[in-house]
C-alpha cells in the first residue's frame, strides 16, 4: 500500500471512530443509528405513497331461518365512496318487499375517517316452508356485486299473530297501444290524487329533528288513469326548491318509488314516497317550503270502449303541493345554549377490565345512543387531572334511518393511565350536557363507573408493548411522553439530510486523497 493510500485509510478509520464516539455520547450504536435512519425514511416514503382506501361493496344475506312473523333481509355494504346509485334488490319467489332501512357507520381512528353505508331490504314471506334464494347481481355505484344465493326456512309463528296482510297493491306498467286505433271519443274522468309535503311536526326547537316527506297520493281506482312522467328531470327541480339553507339534512337513501297503502281522511290511498329526509335546524329561522309542481301522465278514456284497443288517450296534468311553514323555537336560557346537543339521548359505558394498577393503560368507552343529530354531537371536554393521563378519543358513529326515524349511536373511546393509586373520578371527567326536546329541559349525561386503581411496583408502558421484541419493549417502556412540536420531524429530516450529505462529502474527499 502506498503512503498516500495509508494516509487516506488512516483518515477514514479515524473519521469512523469519531463518528462512533459521537453516537456513543447519544447512547446509540452506529447500527442502531443507521437502523433509525432507515426506519424514518421508510416511514416517510410509505406515508407519501399512502392511497385512499379502495371502493368496496358486498352483499349480505339474512338469517337462514326466520319466523313467518319476521322479515327476511338482504343488505349491501358500501365502503370508500358515497352512494350515488344502485340497482333494485332482487324479487324473491314467495316473498314481497316490505320497506328498507339504511345505516351509516363512521369511524375516526388516529385521525383517519372511514364511512360504511348499509342498505337493507326487508322481505315478508307469504307462507311457511323452505325457499331457495337464487344467485343474483346488484350494481352499486356502477360496480357489479354478485351473490351466490342461499336458502331460508320460514318457520311457523311462535305464538298467535294477526293474519298476514294481503299483497300490496301497486301501480302497474301501462299497456302499450297495439295497432292503429279506431277513431273514438274520449272523456276525462275526475281523479282523487294529490301531491303533498308532509312534516311530522309543525314546531321544533333549534337542533331538534323534523322528518319531511314528499308524497304523491292516489286512490286504487285512479291507477289506470295516472302514471309518473320524467321523474329524473322533475324530482331534482322539486328538491332544489325545497332545500333549506339553515338546516343539517340527513336524507334517506331510498331510490325505489313503491306504493304503500295508507288511510287519509277516512279513505284508502296508495302513497308513493318521492323523497324523505330528517332536518335539524341550525338557528331559529323558520323553515319555509313553497308550493311545488309535479307533472303526471293522465289518460282520457274512451266513451265507447272497443275490444282489442287500449281505449285511453295520453295527456298531462300538473299537481301542486300546499306551502308549509315550520316554526323553529330557540332553546331555553342556558350558559352553554349555543353548544348543547339536542336530542333524546342515553349514556352507556364500556371498560376493558375490572382490575387496575398504576401505570397500566385501560380502555374506557362512552357511548351516546338515541335520536338526534349525532353528527353534531361533540366529544366531552375532559379537564386535566393530576395523576391521570387521558388519550383520545377515537370516534365511531352509526346512523340508522328507517320508518321515518333517524337514530343510532356515537362511541368515544379513550385510553387512560393512572399514575396514582385510588378511585378514578370518571364522573367528574366525562359528562355531556344535552337538551331533551321531549321533556323540554336540560339533562347531564354523566359517567357512573368508579374504577379503583391499586399500586404497582414497576412502571408499565402507557401503550401496548411488543413482548416478542426486547428492543421495542425497552424503548416503549422508557419513552418520554412529553409533548413535542408538530414540525419536529421536519427538523429531524433536515438534520438527517445534512448528516448524510456530510458523510458523502467526507467519503468523496477521503477517496480523492487516497487516489493522490
Amino acid at each position: 500500500m502506498s503512503g498516500s493510500a495509508k494516509r487516506g485509510y488512516a483518515n477514514w478509520t479515524g473519521f469512523l471512530r469519531s463518528f462512533e464516539a459521537f453516537f456513543k455520547k447519544l447512547e446509540m450504536s452506529v447500527p442502531q443509528c443507521f437502523l433509525g435512519f432507515l426506519l424514518f425514511w421508510l416511514t416517510t416514503i410509505g406515508s407519501l405513497r399512502a392511497q385512499p382506501a379502495p371502493v368496496a361493496a358486498d352483499v349480505v344475506l339474512g338469517s337462514a331461518a326466520v319466523s313467518i312473523t319476521d322479515y327476511y333481509t338482504i343488505s349491501f355494504r358500501l365502503r370508500g365512496a358515497p352512494l350515488e346509485k344502485y340497482s333494485a334488490f332482487p324479487d324473491l319467489e314467495g316473498f314481497k318487499k316490505s320497506g328498507k332501512s339504511s345505516t351509516t357507520t363512521t369511524r375516526v381512528i388516529g385521525g383517519q375517517t372511514s364511512v360504511e353505508l348499509t342498505i337493507t331490504q326487508r322481505y315478508a314471506a307469504y307462507a311457511e316452508g323452505d325457499y331457495v334464494i337464487k344467485p343474483f347481481v346488484m350494481t352499486i355505484n356502477g360496480l357489479p356485486v354478485r351473490s351466490a344465493g342461499g336458502s331460508v326456512k320460514i318457520a311457523p309463528q311462535p305464538a298467535a299473530a294477526p293474519a298476514a296482510p294481503g299483497p300490496v297493491q301497486g301501480l302497474g306498467l301501462l299497456d302499450q297501444l297495439f295497432g292503429k286505433p279506431k277513431p273514438q271519443e274520449y272523456v276525462e274522468l275526475q281523479d282523487n290524487a294529490f301531491l303533498a309535503l308532509v312534516p311530522d311536526k309543525t314546531s321544533v326547537f333549534v337542533g331538534e329533528g323534523v322528518h319531511i316527506g314528499v308524497y304523491f297520493y292516489l286512490t286504487p281506482a285512479d291507477q289506470g288513469l295516472l302514471n309518473f312522467y320524467d321523474l329524473t328531470r322533475q324530482l331534482p327541480v322539486i328538491l332544489k326548491q325545497l332545500r333549506q339553507s339553515t338546516v343539517w339534512e340527513e336524507p334517506f337513501n331510498d331510490q325505489e318509488i313503491l306504493p304503500e297503502t295508507v288511510m287519509a281522511g277516512g279513505k284508502q290511498y296508495l302513497r308513493y314516497r318521492l323523497y324523505e329526509a330528517e332536518l335539524y335546524p341550525l338557528n331559529a329561522q323558520p323553515l319555509t317550503f313553497p308550493a311545488v309542481a309535479l307533472q303526471m301522465i293522465k289518460y282520457r278514456v274512451a266513451k265507447k270502449p272497443a275490444e282489442g284497443l287500449d281505449n285511453r288517450l295520453e295527456g298531462y296534468k300538473t299537481y301542486l303541493s300546499q306551502p308549509r311553514v315550520i316554526t323553529v323555537k330557540p332553546l331555553p336560557p342556558h350558559p352553554l345554549r349555543d353548544q348543547v346537543p339536542v336530542g333524546n339521548y342515553r349514556l352507556r359505558e364500556t371498560i376493558d377490565r375490572t382490575a387496575f394498577r398504576t401505570g397500566e393503560a385501560f380502555r374506557y368507552g362512552l357511548v351516546v345512543e338515541g335520536e338526534g343529530n349525532l353528527a353534531a354531537l361533540p366529544a366531552p371536554v375532559v379537564p386535566a387531572t393530576a395523576g391521570l393521563e387521558v388519550y383520545g378519543p377515537e370516534v365511531e358513529q352509526s346512523l340508522t334511518r328507517q320508518v321515518g326515524r333517524v337514530g343510532g349511536s356515537k362511541r368515544f373511546s379513550y385510553r387512560l393511565v393512572a399514575r396514582r393509586p385510588g378511585v378514578v373520578p370518571l364522573d367528574t371527567l366525562f359528562s355531556l350536557v344535552i337538551f331533551n326536546p321531549a321533556t323540554v329541559r336540560y339533562d347531564t349525561l354523566r359517567a357512573e363507573l368508579h374504577p379503583a386503581v391499586g399500586g404497582s411496583a414497576q412502571r408499565v408502558s402507557t401503550f401496548d408493548s411488543l413482548p416478542d421484541d426486547a428492543f421495542y419493549r425497552e424503548v416503549l417502556n422508557s419513552a418520554d411522553n412529553t409533548l413535542r412540536p408538530l414540525d419536529e420531524y421536519a427538523d429531524v429530516r433536515r438534520y438527517a439530510n445534512i448528516i448524510l450529505g456530510l458523510l458523502l462529502t467526507v467519503a468523496a474527499f477521503s477517496w480523492w486523497r487516497s487516489r493522490n
